[in-house]
């Protein structure tokens, strides 16, 4: 894989899911949406789908063997989920912080406010998933988004985001730099 050449000002990506239990429930998914836009998170893709049992198995191979595996497959196959790409600078961590931690339990006492926090039922009904790290963001990204090219959209659409002006589209569910004469910043 070829290195991405970055400006030390260049906005992460990172895959943002949510899981069935929330996009099943149009005013949990809606609040997910918001609180995505009012963190100032740009979404570059999004998308509903439904996820075949084997892509599942296959994005979730690392935990292959542990006794959640199974049940976090077949609950992850079971319904639609919604899946992004979020940039901001330090996206990564941001997003990791605005889910709360992965036990529903710890997130209401530690993280009341996070999603999990507010939305979580157990531990794999948990509302969200984001990636932990740069590799696992672009690997991922990649899983969901395979005609998304990261390098291209560094090289093109990254700087006209960084400097604006830019909107969200809720027609389209993503951030467009604004045209001349268009919207401002949103």
């Amino acid at each position: 894989m070829t290195s991405i050449l970055r400006s030390p000002q260049a906005l992460q990506l990172t895959l943002a899911l949510i899981k069935p239990d929330a996009v099943a429930h149009p005013l949990i998914l809606e609040a997910v949406h918001q609180q995505i836009l009012s963190n100032k998170f740009l979404i570059v893709r999004m998308k509903e789908l439904l996820w075949r049992k084997e892509e599942c198995q296959k994005f979730y191979q690392e935990h292959e063997g542990r006794f959640f595996y199974q049940r976090l497959v077949e609950y992850m196959a079971s319904g639609p989920i919604r899946a992004y790409i979020l940039a901001r600078k330090d996206a990564i961590q941001l997003w990791r912080t605005l889910m709360g931690p992965t036990r529903v339990f710890r997130a209401r006492h530690v993280a009341p406010d996070s999603i999990r926090g507010s939305f979580g039922l157990t531990d794999t009904r948990n509302t969200t998933h984001g990636s932990d790290s740069v590799i696992s963001a672009s690997r991922e990204i990649a899983a969901f988004f395979p005609d998304f090219s990261e390098q291209r959209w560094y090289e093109e659409e990254e700087p006209q985001l960084r400097c604006g002006p830019v909107h969200y589209s809720p027609e389209g569910g993503i951030h467009c730099v604004a045209g001349p004469g268009g919207p401002g910043p949103a």
